[in-house]
């Protein structure tokens, strides 16, 4: 039998068994945090005072995941200049916990049908991308079988076919092993990891290079398989090595994803970058009016460093503007894209001089106006397959978003505090997109949402 020794055990993380256990212990908890563990992760793989609290924030959800008997585990080429894919000729790992077998079936099989991936154990000799991370699945997982591959310079899609074909169902699990920026200062290297992470969360792999991570060709390509499996990413953690044990002026930055069906039960635990208390999310209606009363004196938008962390995490949100009942100005996105403070500022300014419906507002309305920001949960599909079922399935608070080819259009949670049923929602929904009363079309999606409304109902000072 071919096994691969430890090469980084001592260095990135304990040789001692007992002290590994311990360590990991201390980044995992010992309860499940979810009900349901992800699809997919993105973790970190520097050593473990740098990145372990932060992969432990997604490997804590796979506590209990009995059901996960084989991880593909795709991570970068530290050590060697490498074209295409390299997968490991060894029959199995070994760990300081314990030796993990390779799944040689599914190795043969990828072999087989793509020419860009090879067997070669050089790049995987001294790589720790990918061994970093065992210690934390076997401290997690029960038996499982292991797919390591190292990606160097290939086509996200030439990644994505190969994830395709060892996709599997829930047990198999994907980890995608990045890091983020390097050696930056903390706040800039904060600034651009902020930006990447909202690029991931969003599923764009197009943004996403070099200097932003060093994972990347695995991570483009898991980005395109993702998408074609309609998997929602959710931002976990993300801090820099400045924030776990490093010098604040050359840090490395970290971040932890879980990835999901949308269809699944799981609701989301909310990340240490998302986890908007009510404390957090009362902060940005002041946000909204600093931006327009900014606009109002003709200056560039304030700074939005003193907001809370959580309001830095991806967000989506719409922003409302009232006056003695009347509406000022409306605008928000559907998609969580740009940190929540960010994205809540920008359309506030859209809402009160951009509305096409309506006139920019005034001084005057600026003192007296009613700011509400709506802040959206994750959208789900809901799996209807008519227009009665669609009935069935609303219910009074949902938002609700339908699409059929180019129309388009949502109805906020908020719509319901006018008193209207469901079918009186639709209805206006229907209206909205530009469909017929009641009209199913093919292709159609309907997805819903929730939302925490917070509001400001001035007066305020003038601008």
């Amino acid at each position: 039998m071919q096994v691969r020794s430890p090469a980084v055990a001592g260095r990135f993380y304990p040789a001692d068994p007992v002290r590994l256990r311990r360590e990991l212990d201390t980044y995992l908890g010992t309860d499940p945090v979810e009900p349901e563990a992800p699809k997919a992760i993105i973790a970190p793989h520097a050593g473990y005072p740098y990145s372990g609290p932060v992969a432990g924030t997604v490997y804590a959800q796979l506590l209990g995941a009995d059901h996960i008997t084989r991880v593909v585990l795709l991570g970068p080429a530290h050590t060697v200049a490498l074209r295409g894919m390299a997968i490991t000729g060894a029959d199995a790992w070994d760990t300081p916990l314990g030796r993990v077998p390779i799944d040689i079936a599914a190795r043969e099989l990828l072999v087989l049908r793509h020419p860009w991936l090879g067997v070669d154990d050089t790049p995987h000799r001294s790589e720790h991308a990918l061994e970093v991370h065992l210690p934390f699945l076997q401290e997690t997982l029960d038996e499982f079988a292991l797919l390591p591959i190292v990606v160097g310079e290939t086509s996200a899609s030439e990644v994505a076919a190969l994830l395709d074909d060892v996709w599997g169902g829930n047990e198999t699990l994907i980890v995608i092993s990045t890091d983020l920026s390097h050696y930056l200062e903390h706040g800039v290297a904060t600034r651009r990891d902020r930006a990447t992470c909202a690029h991931i969360a969003d599923g764009d792999e197009t943004t996403i290079g070099r200097g932003d991570a060093c994972g990347y060709f695995p991570l483009r390509g898991f980005l395109v398989a993702a998408r074609h499996h309609g998997l929602r990413l959710e931002l976990l953690d993300r801090r820099t090595s400045a924030d776990t044990a490093g010098d604040p002026d050359r840090v490395v930055g970290y971040a932890a994803f879980r990835a999901d069906d949308p269809r699944s039960e799981h609701h989301g635990r909310q990340s240490r970058d998302e986890s908007s208390s009510d404390s957090d999310l009362a902060a940005l209606p002041s946000v909204a009016a600093d931006a327009i009363a900014a606009k109002l004196r003709g200056e560039t938008a304030p700074d939005l460093d003193h907001v809370p962390t959580a309001l830095t995490a991806p967000g989506a949100a719409f922003v409302s503007l009232h006056r003695d009942g009347r509406l000022l100005g409306c605008i928000g996105t559907l998609d969580a894209r740009r940190p929540l403070a960010v994205e809540v500022a920008d359309k506030a300014v859209a809402a009160a001089f951009d509305d096409p419906r309506l006139p920019p507002i005034t001084a005057a309305d600026f003192e007296q106006m009613e700011i509400e920001v709506s802040v959206l949960t994750p959208s789900v599909v809901l799996d209807v397959d008519s227009y009665d079922a669609l009935v069935g399935a609303v219910r009074p608070g949902d938002g609700i978003t339908v699409q059929a080819g180019r129309h388009r259009a949502t109805l906020l949670p908020s719509v319901w505090h006018q008193d209207r049923d469901t079918e009186g929602f639709l209805a206006a929904l229907w209206h909205k997109a530009g469909l017929r009363p009641r009209e199913w079309p093919g292709g159609i999606r309907i997805e819903r949402y929730g939302s925490v409304e917070v509001t400001d109902p001035g007066p305020r000072p003038p601008p």
